[in-house]
């Protein structure tokens, strides 16, 4: 089984370079509008906060999933390439159809030099 990196607070961290690292992997869940049963539902990923990936051939973001507590939902997969080769931020949206009364959404993101990194779980109450 592969190590799983989670993101911790880059406000706690000394190091700059250890900042960087941490926030430039962790991918950033938002969820855009209010949750309701049945109807679709944006929620957006992104990787890193203020520091941003390289896309090269050898160093990128291959893969973005999505799950709801251990339930996969959905994932996007990335190409070296796709971002111009040029340092930014990998992003998707993932439109999911809430059914339950909560969402407990967590995001993995596979940096092909670095492994697994995980996001901070986000909780999403589901209104009728």
């Amino acid at each position: 089984m592969p190590k799983i990196n989670k993101y911790v607070d880059i406000d706690t961290v000394e190091r700059e370079a250890k900042k960087d690292l941490i926030d430039r992997h962790s991918p950033f869940i938002t969820v855009e509008g209010i949750a309701k049963k049945g109807e679709m539902l944006a929620v957006k990923v992104r990787m890193g906060n203020e520091y941003t990936h390289p896309d090269d051939f050898d160093h990128y973001i291959e893969s973005v999933t999505l799950f709801n507590g251990e339930t996969k939902l959905a994932s996007a997969s990335f190409v070296a390439g796709a971002l111009g080769n040029e340092k930014s931020h990998a992003e998707t949206t993932f439109n999911i159809r809430p059914m339950g009364k909560k969402l407990n959404l967590i995001a993995h993101a596979y940096c092909t030099k670095h492994g697994i990194w995980e996001s901070t779980p986000v909780v999403v109450e589901v209104a009728e």
